[in-house]
């Protein structure tokens, strides 16, 4: 088929690359024509397409980087993949807006288009259906098909990426649902129908959802241990160790990405304005794991003051800039509040991290170095933000003069874990 992929980012490309491998000949739209112009060089940007991936597509005819909205046409399915972002508390559906109006143009009847971005239920039906309608003169459901499919990428995951991971399909009708499927049973080993779209929609918030609340509960009790003189750590493997009832989950400096900061808030967004009811769960869990990179500086504040030093003037190293491990994912990452932080309160931050080489959500107050002995010895302070696998644990812990380990993955007597 002729696919487009509206959006070229962590979502986009990599079902693009994907589509291209198994055989569909694929346009990978994206407006940001920086990205276009790197992609056309065989140069990838998202961790989990390497650039010799992205140049066998190329070579071989079937992956098309544009910016040129006319590269659209007589597509037999676009896929609109574009960030869903949170403006002040509110869901931002530009993106979503302005790709359903391009493909709009060129809607044939027959074809299919499938949402892929996160948002509230009822976005699919509600929003882009009457744009695609109202651009092309067709009638949805009637004259072309319509669908959702929400992603599950995790960025950096080598077991489950977006062949082997379950795809959730939907359409608005049974027509719609069966072009949908039959598009990503092409690209996935597994697919699973839902009856409704809004089905759909709400699965992708659950997800998110439910990990979001987990991890607040723990980040909370990782506080309050501490403070009772308690190793959470030590508390949670036990607790891991019951085969029945319980599923882990770990404390950490707060949580970044698209998914957890954001995807809950759509759904509470959508309840308070449907319903005009509080989703007390999803906004508390915002409330604790928003503020743990604040417990984090507070703990580095406190261990200073044990050594008679001062935020203020000392230098602290940030190990890991991305919200997780082995990730080049820098999006609404707690080391950058971490960083913020620091520097508000007079401290020289210098931050390594091999992965995160895009600029565009790092602090370009921090001095970038790298990990070595040097750099660890040089600092007041080491925090380890990201467990990165390229990093050498072993060398922080021979010469730094103290540890704050937020990931639990360093032993020593100048370590403390959160």
């Amino acid at each position: 088929m002729r696919v487009v992929i509206a959006g070229q980012g962590y979502v986009g490309l990599p079902l693009a690359v994907r589509a291209a491998e198994v055989g569909h000949t694929v346009v990978g739209f994206d407006v940001d024509d920086e990205r276009i112009k790197r992609l056309a060089a065989g140069e990838s940007y998202v961790d989990d397409i390497t650039s010799e991936q992205l140049q066998q597509v190329l070579a071989g005819g079937r992956f098309l980087p544009s910016s040129d909205p006319r590269a659209c046409a007589g597509f037999d399915i676009a896929v609109i993949a574009v960030p869903t972002p949170l403006r002040d508390g509110t869901p931002d559906l530009r993106h979503i807006e302005a790709s359903a109006r391009t493909l709009a143009r060129y809607l044939r009847p027959g074809a299919t288009v499938a949402l892929e971005s996160t948002t509230y239920p009822g976005t699919t039906t509600e929003l882009v259906a009457p744009i695609l309608e109202e651009g092309s003169g067709l009638i949805a459901g009637e004259d072309f098909h319509l669908g959702y499919s929400p992603e599950r990428i995790d960025p950096g995951n080598r077991q489950w990426h977006l062949a082997t991971t379950p795809k959730v399909v939907s359409g608005i009708n049974p027509a719609s649902l069966a072009k949908v499927q039959a598009f990503y049973a092409s690209v996935v080993e597994t697919t699973v129908p839902v009856s409704d779209p809004k089905v759909a929609e709400l699965a992708k918030l659950l997800e998110n959802t439910f990990r979001h609340v987990n991890i607040a509960l723990v980040n909370e009790l990782a506080v309050y241990a501490h403070d009772l003189g308690i190793d959470v750590w030590e508390a949670i493997d036990a607790a891991s160790s019951k085969p029945f009832g319980y599923m882990r989950f770990v404390p950490g400096p707060g949580v970044g990405g698209h998914c957890l900061p954001i995807d809950p808030s759509y759904l509470s967004w959508r309840v308070q304005r449907t319903l005009g009811q509080s989703f007390r769960f999803v906004e508390l869990a915002n409330d604790i794991n928003n503020h743990m990179p604040d417990y984090v500086v507070r703990r580095l504040a406190v261990a200073l003051n044990r050594h008679r030093k001062a935020l203020n003037g000392s230098t602290v190293l940030l190990l890991g800039l991305a919200y997780k491990k082995n990730s080049g994912d820098a999006r609404e990452s707690p080391a950058r509040r971490v960083a913020a932080l620091l520097l508000e309160m007079g401290a020289e931050v210098r931050a390594a991290d091999p992965h995160v080489v895009e600029d565009a959500h790092v602090d370009q107050r921090l001095i970038r170095v790298a990990l070595t002995a040097e750099q660890v010895a040089a600092a007041d302070a080491v925090v380890l933000l990201a467990d990165h696998d390229a990093f050498d644990l072993d060398l922080v812990v021979e010469h730094a003069r103290y540890v704050l380990d937020t990931r639990h993955r360093l032993t020593g007597t100048t370590v403390e874990s959160i």
